[in-house]
């Protein structure tokens, strides 16, 4: 049996959609929906039981927050698997040129623990989602992108060609045993690209004006370094995808991967 957690998620439910009929699969998430398992790595005492007939997990990594709740939440769902007996995690991470971001340490810590556990295990490196651009990028009400990107590129990839990569995985993970996995896309994208296609200015702010932005914005208080940090790695070039070597997109996927500029003008489009 493969269990999906996370299938509220943005990732999860592309996945899900695509496992949707199959005889073997159980969906998980925290949310309550319905037709899933309940699956809480906040409640790591309810974890034995959910992963109770499990082979294979596919373990989507446990949403954003600071680097001491991500690590007990994945730590709680990997000593489970070991418990029950699972077979195979799959584990959804971060890129390795994301290793300049402040969220980087809780994956890396991740596939650190799976190296060392008595499941046989598959890292999914995945690179920084196209539909992300349109978070970060989005012009504003004077047509404008001010996000600062500076003269830096993104290696984005459409978070639909990760979730297909997922699946292909997860199903057949034996294949995948011992193997970690970079998916970037192919061609990275700079502020002038995402403008151009939007018809609209490229106009990079500052750091220090993004930071105040996001900090008015809201957003929780891990997340303003995590965002200004993910401006500045892609402004100074760490994100453009040659610090991976080689990306296994195109192979895994079986064809050529969808174009990371349509994903993102279509994402803005769609507000």
């Amino acid at each position: 049996m493969l269990l999906v957690t996370g299938v509220s998620g943005g990732l999860g439910s592309l996945v899900a959609e695509r496992l949707a009929g199959r005889d073997g699969v159980v969906l998980g998430t925290r949310a309550g929906l319905p037709g899933t398992r309940p699956v809480d790595f906040d409640e790591p005492a309810g974890l034995p039981g959910a992963f109770a007939g499990v082979d294979t997990l596919l373990l989507i990594s446990a949403g954003y927050g600071e680097d001491d709740t991500v690590i007990a939440r994945h730590e709680a769902a990997i000593s489970a698997a070991e418990a029950a007996g699972v077979g195979h995690i799959v584990y959804t991470s971060l890129s390795g040129d994301g290793d300049h971001l402040t969220y980087a340490l809780a994956h890396r810590w991740t596939e650190r623990r799976l190296r060392r556990s008595s499941v046989a295990w598959t890292v999914l490196r995945n690179g920084l989602y196209a539909e992300f651009l349109s978070w970060i990028a989005t012009p504003d009400a004077d047509n404008r992108i001010t996000g600062p990107l500076g003269e830096g590129r993104l290696a984005a990839v459409a978070r639909e060609d990760l979730a297909e990569i997922a699946v292909t995985v997860a199903t057949a993970p034996a294949a995948h045993a011992g193997r970690t996995y970079e998916l970037v896309g192919e061609r990275p994208l700079g502020g002038a690209d995402l403008a151009r296609a939007l018809g609209a200015e490229y106009a990079p702010g500052t750091l220090a004006e993004a930071r105040t932005a996001i900090a008015a914005s809201g957003a929780e208080s891990f997340q303003v370094p995590m965002l200004t940090g993910t401006y500045s790695a892609i402004a100074h070039g760490f994100m453009d995808g040659t610090g991976v070597g080689h990306s296994s997109l195109r192979e895994l996927l079986g064809r050529e991967p969808l174009d990371a500029l349509d994903v993102f003008v279509q994402a803005v489009r769609k507000g």
